[in-house]
């Protein structure tokens, strides 16, 4: 094993496609993905560290941070899919637990979440499964498990409610689902109708409350599940939907789930929100955040929207603003606002400057720097300034200090940059575009073009360690330039494939080249000739390097060994593994041996190479490896990848010293500056001066007028003050007096109640004692009647008791008697209920001995069909299976096919390379032969006898050509069964979309025809209201007109109630305007369900047509795969015909060459006799 290991130090860039990608640790330390691993930074002190994936993951896939801000949860793809528990206050991030599905065969998680108490965990699979597992994590026991989706409905975010732990809420498309665990199991709580809404997110406002946002832009307001209201996000207040009016309600209902469907892709998608203590934030469409804040009537009111800054340094005005915003985080003490985009930037705000900055438009900033967005191309590094220079496909190029961990400088461009380096100063930058290669100079705060070159899609490029030349590398020519003349010096030609690595020696003398042709070259840079050359046509080299001692290289390439080659020959090899090596960077103290694969991990390897397989691996990044770099000082190892990230390795020996390197490196600090914008500066700052002057004179003498004001406002406000103090004090004793006056009318009226009130005492009491009197006497008389009637009863009772004595003897002589007769008869019955007993008990005998019969003989009939119905069971289920194989290995075959296809496009295009280059070579002996044809009249012979075996080869040809035949006749009926199974599963396609189209269609129809039911209901009720209203209304004028006839006799009184009558009875003028109003408010209303069923119907339509283009675009695809496979087949024809004429040219070569070494004194002989020709 090497002495020297690589440690990771710092690392710029984030991770796409993994949910949930930012969180805060604490007020200064957020956690993102980086590469293949967790990144926590620490924003004030500026430092990183690292928690590395697993080896065998397959990529992250979502991360989720606990309530108590101690514990990360991080998913990995796999063939079985983790989630790993870390725990973050350990300074490495301890490792706690490791979580799987059990027994389910699960690919991913997409997405976790921590229950409030950070005791459980849930974690959601991916398709086709859409399981929902409940974990008590530090058991790691699975609690529950329930299915939350299918095909058609992803689910996209997993919350707990921050108020109980069991209760848990699930969103995805067409998906809004409150689950609550008990008794063992997770169960459903809402069953709201959202089937044809897409929600994006979704977060818990309170105990009972969700907010949801859409992909068309809409919040919408759940309580216990159900919907209750939309957030109106264009304007700045809530607008909320009436209980009262419940048709308006359904309607309103309706037309949520019908702008769902026909969204628009201009509609801004609310793809994360974040609930805070004072409302919520949410991402409205590209770039921009809006803040909602809770009012008092419980409502939430738009109060602040935060963008996403324009690039200064770029070209492009929209780019940086039409960024969508992926996750938002807030901070512990919610301070600080964090997110991250798609085009892989994190940004932050101070919440706490809201209430200071009062501006319209407020924007974010970079939380640390700014990244690229896509694939890393080239990487640099110069000797005198710690810098690093990325080149990408995101149009960029940018400058890194190593030192400081900031970008120093960044700027956009038109084309792609593919590859970039820095000069050994460190004031010119080289940049390859796709037309031209371009000669920078690096300026305080700008890069600047100064030279073109024409060199189109410069894939490499190198300065040179004196920096007075540099190489540029054009498809497979190798072009030096001056740097002090810029002219083109020397032109390496002899790649026959594109040329994929160069690197200089110490002394400039020697250069070292790779390409795609599988050779390696050593040129000398003075004469242009080759030094040496390895060739390996097997192998596709990526990148190549000189040893610490620069006499051996260092090549790595498709064929997954690292070569040490010297002298032409390969000297050492370590052996090949599963994963290719995809560059490679040497030590310059010549102790280790660094290389990048194309699983992204970084080998180090120790030097002399190893004859076995030993190095130490680490986890660095998601993608494969495209540039690695050594500083000149063997400080540190960078490394750039195809997913955007540039790593920051510090290489140290296993004692944790840094390495010695034997030069000495001197840093400066000179920064160029143009002279045009030293002016420029020099004149703002005068002008600047100048106008600070001019301001400070224009303050002085506007704070001035400003006291002399505010002295004559503040005397104004004084007077008047005192005026108004007079002016209140005698209003005051006018209120004095008036109440004083109220006090003595209130004592007079008090005394005069007084003895209005003893005088109706006295009267009461007067009345009231004559009644007492009045009522004593009647007591006394009805006292007399209850003693004479309690008299009559006692005697009548008297006489009641002797007759029942009577009676009562006379009955018990009768009943004695025919008790006896009773007896009797019940002897005779028990005798005769004793014989029929012992008649039933034989009997039953009898019938039980046959039933028995009867179901022994059932019970083998029904067996026996079991038997045969079991054994059907087993034949259909191994049908089944056998369809099932069959359906899988036909989708494997087409999936190998397609492998195929694609594997012939690769070899098609590497022979295309390979005819053009012996094309080239053709060309050459063509010209050779036309040289030579004046001397050449012997080989006329050799000609003939050439042709003589071109018209054998042809004959050859043609029984080819007949074998092919035979072969294509072979292969036909095979190819025919291919296309009946095709056509099989297209017609099992289209069925299947005519009955999901139906299916569709009913549900519409059901939907549409309960809104009709619900409407006709309502306006029953409303009939059957007006009928008990009219039938109260005619009870009332009865009894008024009953009333009225007792005034016939009085015609005043009669007159009055008449009037009264019509006044309340009779209908006026507004009470038709009213009627007629609802008559209109009616026609309205039917009006509105016209067009609502009209749009339905319309929208069917759509759907219809829809469904018929996408037929058709399928069978279009079918036949132009059919096209594809035809075309293939004889693209293999042609490659075959090319390879035979290849290997013709190949044997006509060498004839030639035999015939030229036989024949020289033929030749020589010509010479003479044509000289003396030429002298006579």
């Amino acid at each position: 094993m090497s002495s020297v290991v690589a440690q990771s130090h710092f690392i710029f860039g984030l991770r796409r496609g993994v949910s949930n990608n930012l969180c805060f640790f604490d007020e200064q330390t957020v956690v993102f993905p980086c590469g293949n691993s967790c990144v926590c930074y620490n924003t004030v002190q500026r430092c990183q560290r690292f928690i590395p994936g697993s080896e065998k993951s397959q990529g992250m896939r979502a991360l989720a941070i606990s309530a108590n801000r101690r514990y990360l949860a991080v998913s990995e793809r796999g063939e079985k899919a983790t989630i790993t528990v870390f725990d973050l206050q350990h300074e490495q991030g301890r490792k706690r637990k490791v979580l799987t599905a059990g027994d389910m065969l699960v690919q991913e998680f997409v997405c976790m979440a921590f229950s409030p108490d950070s005791k459980y965990l849930i974690g959601q699979t991916g398709g086709p499964e859409w399981m929902l597992i409940f974990w008590l994590w530090e058991k790691q026991k699975v609690l529950a498990t329930v299915k939350t989706g299918n095909s058609n409905n992803s689910v996209a975010q997993v919350s707990f409610n921050p108020h109980n732990n069991m209760q848990l809420c699930v969103s995805g498309t067409g998906v809004l689902k409150l689950f609550r665990y008990s008794e063992g199991a997770l169960k459903q709580s809402s069953f709201p109708k959202v089937e044809s809404i897409n929600f994006l997110c979704h977060t818990w406002m309170t105990e009972e409350r969700v907010i949801a946002g859409t992909d068309t832009g809409r919040l919408l307001v759940f309580e216990s599940g159900d919907l209750r209201r939309e957030i109106n996000v264009a304007s700045k207040a809530l607008q909320e939907q009436s209980d009262s009016n419940s048709l308006h309600r359904q309607v309103e209902m309706k037309k949520i789930k019908d702008i769902d469907v026909d969204g628009g892709p201009n509609v801004p998608r609310i793809t994360a929100i974040l609930s805070y203590s004072k409302g919520f934030a949410c991402s409205l469409g590209s770039g921009t955040v809006c803040l909602f804040e809770k009012n008092e009537e419980d409502n939430y009111r738009r109060s602040k929207e935060i963008r996403i800054p324009p690039d200064p340094y770029s070209n492009e005005l929209t780019l940086a603003e039409s960024q969508e915003i992926d996750t938002m985080c807030i901070s512990p003490a919610e301070e600080t606002l964090a997110i991250s985009t798609d085009r892989r930037q994190l940004y932050s705000f101070n919440l706490s400057s809201l209430e200071i900055n009062k501006e319209e438009h407020i924007h974010f900033e970079f939380l640390s720097q700014p990244f690229h967005s896509k694939s890393i191309t080239g990487l640099s590094v110069c000797i005198r300034k710690p810098l690093v220079a990325t080149s990408s496909l995101d149009h960029s190029v940018r400058i890194w200090n190593y030192d400081t961990k900031v970008l120093e400088l960044y700027k956009e461009f038109q084309e792609e940059a593919y590859s970039v380096a820095l000069h050994p100063t460190g004031l010119f930058i080289l940049v390859g575009f796709s037309d031209k290669l371009r000669l920078m100079n690096l300026l305080i705060d700008d890069i600047r073009s100064f030279k073109e070159f024409t060199v189109r899609g410069c894939r490499e490029c190198a300065f040179s360690h004196g920096g007075h030349l540099f190489a540029a590398v054009n498809g497979n020519v190798i072009h030096i330039y001056s740097v002090t003349y810029f002219e083109n010096i020397l032109n390496l030609k002899g790649h026959n494939g594109k040329v994929r690595g160069i690197e200089w020696s110490l002394d400039d003398s020697r250069l070292v080249s790779c390409g795609m042709d599988g050779a390696v070259y050593e040129w000398n840079t003075q004469t242009g000739k080759r030094e040496s050359e390895s060739v390996l046509k097997s192998c596709s080299y990526t990148d190549v390097a000189f040893s610490s001692d620069y006499k051996t290289i260092l090549a790595v390439g498709t064929d997954l060994t690292l070569k040490e080659i010297q002298d032409c020959q390969v000297l050492r090899e370590v052996p090949a593994d599963e994963v290719a090596h995809t560059a490679v960077a040497v030590s310059h103290s010549g102790r280790v041996v660094f290389t990048g694969t194309s699983s992204g991990t970084v080998r180090a390897i120790k030097y002399p190479l190893p004859i076995q397989k030993e190095w130490i691996m680490y986890q660095a990044h998601c993608g494969p490896i495209t540039k690695m770099v050594i500083t000149f000082d063997d400080h540190f190892l960078f490394t750039a990848s195809e997913d955007g990230c540039l790593l920051m390795w510090k290489v140290i020996d296993k004692d944790g010293r840094g390495l010695k390197s034997s030069r000495q490196i001197i840093r400066t600090e000179e920064i160029l500056v143009t002279k045009s914008d030293l002016e420029e500066k020099t004149q703002n700052m005068l002008e600047l001066k100048m106008r600070l002057e001019e301001l400070q004179m224009e303050n002085e003498y506007q704070l001035r007028l400003k006291d002399m004001s505010y002295n004559e406002k503040m005397k104004e406000l004084s007077d008047k003050f005192t005026q108004q103090i007079e002016s209140l004090k005698t209003t005051q004793q006018i209120m004095k007096t008036e109440l004083e006056k109220q006090e003595r009318e209130h004592q007079k009226t008090t005394a005069e109640l007084t003895v209005k009130n003893s005088k109706e005492i006295k009267d009461l009491e007067l009345s009231y004692s004559q009644k007492l009197i009045v009522e004593h006497e009647r007591y006394l008389d009805l006292q007399q009647k209850h003693h004479r009637m309690q008299e009559d009863y006692e005697k009548q009772l008297k006489d009641a008791e002797e007759l029942k004595v009577q009676s009562l003897q006379e009955l018990t002589q009768i009943y004695e008697a025919k008790l006896q007769e009773k007896t009797q008869l019940l002897d005779q019955c028990r005798e005769e209920a004793q014989q029929q007993i012992k008649e039933f008990k034989e009997i039953i005998k009898q019938v039980e001995e046959d039933e028995e019969r009867k179901i022994h003989d059932i019970q083998i009939k029904y067996e026996r069909k079991l038997h045969t119905e079991k054994e059907l069971n087993t034949n259909l289920r191994g049908e089944t299976g056998l369809m099932t194989q069959k359906f899988y290995s036909l989708q494997r075959q087409i999936d190998d096919r397609c492998a195929d296809i694609n594997k012939l496009k690769q070899e098609r295009q590497r022979l295309l390379g390979l005819i053009r280059s012996l094309e080239s070579d053709i060309e050459d002996l063509k010209r050779q032969i036309s040289g030579h044809e004046k001397t050449n009249q012997d080989k006329d012979k050799t000609i003939s006898g050439l042709k003589k075996k071109n018209q054998e080869l042809e004959k050859l040809k043609f029984v080819l050509d007949f074998q092919l035949n035979d072969l294509k006749k072979q292969t036909e009926p095979q190819q025919d069964d291919i296309t009946e199974k095709k056509e099989r599963i297209h017609q099992l396609e289209e069925e299947l979309g005519q009955i999901d189209q139906s299916n569709t269609q009913l549900k519409l129809t059901v939907s549409d025809l309960r809104l009709k039911l619900r409407t006709r209901d309502k306006e029953m009720h409303k009939e059957m209201q007006k009928v008990k209203d009219l039938e109260t209304h005619l009870q009332r004028l009865k009894s008024d007109l009953h009333i009225c006839v007792g005034f016939i006799q009085e015609p005043r009184k009669l007159k009055e109630s008449v009037q009264m009558l019509r006044a309340r009875y009779v209908p006026q003028a507004n009470v038709v305007e009213k009627s007629s109003v609802d008559e209109d408010i009616q026609t309205a209303f039917c009006r509105h369900r016209d067009h609502l069923e009209r749009t339905v119907n319309s929208l069917k339509a759509r759907l219809a047509k829809s469904a018929e283009e996408h037929d058709k675009v399928y069978v279009k695809i079918m036949k132009e795969n059919v096209t594809l496979i035809t075309e293939i087949n004889e693209l293999r024809k042609e490659l075959r015909l090319v390879r035979t004429q290849v290997k013709d040219y190949k044997a006509q070569l060498a004839t030639f060459k035999r015939s030229n070494k036989s024949r020289p004194n033929s030749e020589n002989g010509t010479k003479k006799e044509t000289k003396h020709e030429d002298a006579d």
